[in-house]
């Protein structure tokens, strides 16, 4: 036996929680995303999902990635920088540019490479990179790839993140980077009193928009709109794998920016090109949107009750403001346990246990759709709370 597999064969943590039956990952579904799938040989209510518009089944959405596989094949066999860029990937880059409001976009194949991509190359060895200390997951690696000076500050403390800023140079370059929508608790980031800090210390300012397009600000253009601090914001990025209803990441800016990006940005150049199947449904995505805002406000309208609901029966959420729900539990083998007595009893849930959370902050999170209705919030409710209850998680 090699040296790593003498390493990685005591690693049974995962059989450990099977063997309890409480294990809640890679569940197979047998169907398309929607309110309700086919998963574990039941139907469950679907409330772990990023799909916020419930546009991940929508028929126009996959006529057009069928049109699109019939036009240009399956795949691109190549990197954009090479031979894989088509037509309609420098059409969905336009479009996206205007639709959040900046000169020119990026699109990557995953909303976790553009921020790798990204953030090693904006900023160098002379310069800072300030995160919140929740942010997702792939602005922590894409900062690690960075050879800029790395540090954070508490979640959402402003006072942190000024004491922060104070001690670096004026003139020197430094980047803070947030999440719109922190995705795990669901809150907002503070972005009004970041763009004071930005021009009190000389910043500039990178927002990660993943759970915030589709969700927030005018036709779903995200948190930067919604607080009509678009122009202000150097960079900002998303994703096609929420909202959107497909797969993919983009990164918007100004044109010098995003030029320098094109030509160096290392997860863009060495990455095969998007396939024509996911640029077609994106497109298809970010039109049907604009064209309906119907389906974000009824978004909002089952989201207001599930929170309405959720605080009425006692339910610990924290500060969240979006579709995003999460049910503290704050103990580890009981999010397991919870997420498994949930999903036997018909709703699926998402368990967040550390890395994701500290320790202390276990959770699990409970997520909406547009095409949820009030009647299969009001059933998961019920049903949660009867197995909050029992394992004395509220009263």
């Amino acid at each position: 036996m090699g040296q790593l597999q003498e390493r990685y064969k005591s690693y049974r943590i995962p059989q450990e929680f099977m063997e309890k039956g409480v294990y809640p990952y890679f569940r197979e579904i047998t169907g398309k995303q929607g309110t309700e799938v086919e998963m574990g040989g039941h139907k469950v209510l679907m409330f772990g999902s990023n799909a916020y518009t419930g546009l991940t089944g929508d028929q126009r959405i996959i006529d057009k990635a069928k049109a699109a596989l019939d036009k240009y094949g399956s795949g691109c066999a190549g990197s954009r920088f090479l031979n894989g860029t088509l037509d309609i990937h420098v059409q969905l880059e336009k479009e996206i540019a205007e639709f959040i409001g900046k000169d020119d976009c990026l699109c990557l194949s995953t909303g976790f490479s553009v921020n790798q991509g990204v953030l090693a190359m904006v900023v160098g060895k002379d310069d800072y990179i300030i995160c919140d200390d929740r942010d997702h997951a792939s602005i922590v690696d894409g900062r690690r790839l960075s050879f800029a000076k790395q540090l954070h500050y508490k979640h959402n403390d402003m006072e942190d993140l000024e004491r922060v800023l104070q001690k670096l140079p004026h003139d020197a370059v430094k980047l803070i980077v947030v999440d719109g929508v922190f995705s795990m608790e669901g809150d907002l980031a503070k972005l009004p009193e970041i763009i004071e800090l930005k021009h009190k210390y000389n910043c500039s300012v990178m927002v990660d928009e993943a759970h915030g397009v589709g969700v927030f600000g005018r036709q779903g253009r995200g948190v930067c709109d919604h607080f009509g601090l678009t122009d202000e914001v150097d960079l900002i990025m998303g994703t096609f794998s929420k909202s959107l209803a497909s797969i993919g990441g983009f990164i918007c800016s100004d044109s010098d920016t995003i030029n320098f990006l094109r030509h160096t940005c290392r997860t863009y150049i060495f990455s095969a090109s998007n396939t024509p199947a996911a640029t077609a449904a994106a497109m298809e995505a970010l039109h049907i949107i604009q064209q309906e805002p119907e389906r974000i406000e009824k978004l909002w309208t089952v989201t207001r009750y599930a929170l309405k609901r959720f605080r009425e029966e006692g339910f610990e959420i924290g500060e969240t403001e979006s579709p995003i729900i999460p049910l503290y539990v704050r103990d580890a083998e009981k999010t397991f346990l919870v997420t498994a007595l949930a999903f036997n009893n018909g709703v699926f849930i998402n368990p967040v246990i550390p890395p994701a959370c500290a320790p202390q902050d276990t959770l699990v999170r409970y997520a909406l759709m547009a095409t949820h209705t009030e009647e299969q919030v009001e059933r998961s409710v019920k049903i949660l709370k009867k197995i909050f209850i029992e394992q004395g998680i509220i009263k």
